[in-house]
């Protein structure tokens, strides 16, 4: 791995070392490493079912890896149940939402509320608020009734409501509407702002390249590629490989 581009950012705020993760007998993860700076946004790309979200699961501990290690702010967070990691300031944000439907917008951001954390952004309503104004004129809607794309800020604004010190999006753009997604950039760089560390799982190689610092490519399970976005930019032979439908 190069990790020259990591330390640009300071200290990991993420490790992940050899993760290899079943789905019953199925193989799904096979020696998976990656690394995520301070302030630093990592794109995970790769087609779909190449091994994306079962890679956020496995850090968040959802999936229970086979083998490898997980380093969160230097301390091992392998085989910790998901209550806990988040505890320690990591969040995540599933690409199916999992919103509340029968609770309100406040409902549900007060669901995600922890106690402010050092180190880390602090967010409140009001903040929340000004990031996301869509949320704000319907805080008393049922999560319900609200349309896809607001529901995914709902979702990021109850993960950003534990204060966490890294945050992993899985595909925050799917589905959405281009004015919305134009928003969801905007977000990611705000959330960078504010010296977020984001691990970012995607399949639209646009969206990716215009907020992440690199990116790391899965295909079938297994790392394919590490570099800057630049570079991968600039690389179309592995664009076609392992990204083009």
């Amino acid at each position: 791995m190069n990790t020259s581009a990591v330390s640009i950012w300071g200290r990991n705020m993420l490790k992940v070392t050899g993760l290899d993760a079943y789905y019953g007998r199925a193989h799904i993860l096979s020696d998976v490493s990656l690394e995520v700076g301070r302030g630093e946004i990592l794109a995970l790309l790769g087609r779909n079912g190449a091994g994306k979200s079962t890679t956020m699961k496995s850090i968040i501990g959802l999936v229970t890896p086979a083998k490898g290690s997980i380093e969160f702010q230097g301390e091992a967070i392998h085989g910790l149940p998901p209550f806990a990691i988040n505890r320690k300031g990591l969040g995540y944000t599933p690409e199916d939402r999992r919103i509340f439907a029968g609770l309100t917008i406040l409902e549900n951001l007060e669901v995600g509320r922890q106690p402010e954390r050092e180190g880390a952004p602090f967010w409140t309503l009001e903040r929340l608020f000004d990031l996301f104004p869509n949320l704000a004129e319907l805080r008393d809607r049922p999560g319900g009734h609200i349309s896809g794309g607001e529901q995914q800020m709902l979702t990021i604004a109850r993960t950003l409501m534990g204060n966490p010190s890294a945050i992993l999006l899985d595909e925050p753009s799917e589905g959405l509407a281009p004015v919305i997604v134009d928003k969801m950039m905007e977000t990611i760089l705000t959330l960078k702002g504010e010296g977020l560390s984001v691990v970012l799982s995607e399949q639209n190689l646009s969206f990716a390249s215009r907020v992440a610092d690199r990116a790391t490519i899965i295909e079938k399970g297994q790392i394919r590629y590490e570099g800057t976005m630049d570079d991968l930019q600039k690389n179309p032979e592995i664009k076609n490989t392992y990204l083009s439908v």
